[in-house]
C-alpha cells in the first residue's frame, strides 16, 4: 500500500503488464509500461519501490527485445532514484541479465555503462572487469558503431579503476580496437589509448605508462603492415604530451 498516488491508478498501471491487454488494448502497451516506468518509481519514491519491483521483473523478461531494450535504456536512471542498495538487490541481476541480451538490448546498457557503474560499489563493480571483454563480440561484426560506443564509454570508465586493473584488463581492450577493421572504431580508440596512459601518468604508475608504450611500439611501430604503423602516428598525434611524460 502507498499513499502517493490513487490505488486504482496505480493498479491501472500495473495491469498494462497483463498479456490479454496487449490482445484488447494495445499490442506495444508493455513496452508504454517499461518506458513510464523510471517516471512512476521517481513519483512513487524508493521507500515504494515494493510496488513496482515485480512489475519490472515482468517487463525485464518480457519476449518482445523492444520492451527489454527500453529498460536497458533506462535502468541507470532507475538505479540513482533507488539508492545503492535496492540498486545492488534488484537491479544488479536484471543488468547482467541485459548483457547477454541480443544486440539491440545490450547497446542501451553500453550507451550509459559509466552512468551505471559509478553508482556501484568499488568491489560490486570491480566484478564487470572481466565481462568488459565481452562488448568486442557482437551479433553482427559490421555493427561497427557498438564498438565505437564501447571505446567512448571506457574512457569514461577509467576513472573508476585503479592503474593495475586498467592494465591488467581494460589495456587488452583498447588494444583489440585499435586494430578494428572500421577507420572510425580505430579513431576514437587511440584517444582511448592516450587516456590510460594519462590515467598512469596521474597516479604516478610510471611502470605501467612504460610498459604500455613498449607494446605499443612493438604492436604498431614496428608492424609489418602500413595500418599498423599509421595506427602509431595516429596516437602520437592524439597525445604527443602523454608519450613524452614518460620518455
Amino acid at each position: 500500500l502507498q499513499d502517493i498516488i490513487p490505488q486504482p491508478l496505480l493498479d491501472q498501471y500495473l495491469s498494462m503488464t497483463d498479456p490479454a491487454r496487449a490482445q484488447t488494448v494495445d499490442t506495444e502497451i508493455a513496452k508504454h509500461c517499461a518506458y513510464s516506468l523510471p517516471g512512476v518509481a521517481l513519483t512513487l519514491g524508493r521507500q515504494n519501490w515494493h510496488c513496482l519491483k515485480d512489475t519490472y521483473e515482468t517487463l525485464a523478461s518480457d519476449v518482445q527485445w523492444k520492451v527489454r531494450r527500453t529498460l536497458a535504456f533506462s535502468i541507470h536512471e532507475l538505479a540513482v532514484i533507488l539508492g545503492d542498495q535496492l540498486t545492488a538487490a534488484d537491479l544488479v541481476p536484471i543488468f547482467n541479465g541485459f548483457l547477454k541480451d541480443l544486440d539491440e538490448v545490450r547497446i542501451g546498457v553500453l550507451k550509459h555503462l559509466y552512468d551505471f557503474l559509478k553508482l556501484l560499489h568499488a568491489d560490486k563493480r570491480r566484478e564487470y572487469l572481466y565481462q568488459l571483454q565481452e562488448f568486442v563480440v557482437t551479433d553482427n561484426s559490421r555493427n561497427w558503431r557498438f564498438r565505437y560506443e564501447l571505446a567512448e564509454q571506457l574512457i569514461l570508465i577509467l576513472e573508476l579503476y585503479n592503474p593495475n586493473d586498467v592494465y591488467d584488463y581494460l589495456r587488452h581492450i583498447a588494444l583489440t580496437l585499435c586494430s578494428d577493421k572500421v577507420s572510425e572504431v580505430r579513431w576514437i580508440s587511440f584517444k582511448l589509448v592516450v587516456a590510460i596512459l594519462q590515467k598512469f601518468y596521474a597516479n604516478n604508475a610510471n611502470a605501467l605508462g612504460l610498459n604500455f608504450i613498449n607494446e605499443l611500439v612493438v604492436r604498431f611501430r614496428h608492424c609489418s603492415k602500413w595500418v599498423g604503423r599509421q595506427a602509431f602516428a595516429f596516437i602520437c598525434q592524439v597525445g604527443m604530451l602523454s608519450l613524452y611524460m614518460f620518455i
